[in-house]
């Protein structure tokens, strides 16, 4: 199997596990991942301000995602974060992201919990 992995620079996989939300519409069929990376070796980057999306490579390809936001401490001016967003408007866009998110969990031994408060 090929690695899976998360990128915002084309070639350099990120290191950093990020804290990943999702959400999902009423009716199942639209939705959004939230993605946030603390300190992610991204920022590292001199060019990380150049950073034009988040891609999610597996197996089957790349999912891309342009909706990015860099986080800056409120304390010290410093770049801590970085946030991105993946929506979906379909079953098979989710079905697909989540065959993406379960073999980048078994690869880094994550595992995810429901939360189904209302």
């Amino acid at each position: 199997m090929k690695d899976v992995a998360i990128q915002f620079f084309n070639g350099v996989d990120e290191k950093v596990i990020p804290e990943i939300r999702l959400t999902k519409s009423k009716d199942g069929q639209a939705g959004q991942a939230f993605f946030r990376f603390n300190s992610p070796d991204a920022l590292l980057s001199d060019n990380f301000k150049e950073i034009q999306g988040m891609y999610l490579i597996d197996e089957e390809g790349k999912i891309t995602t342009r909706e990015i936001n860099i986080a800056v401490s409120k304390k010290n001016g410093k770049y801590t974060a970085i946030e991105a967003i993946y929506c979906w408007r379909s079953q098979r866009d989710f079905n697909r992201f989540m065959r993406f998110a379960n073999r980048y969990a078994k690869q880094n031994g994550l595992a995810y919990e429901a939360n189904n408060d209302k």
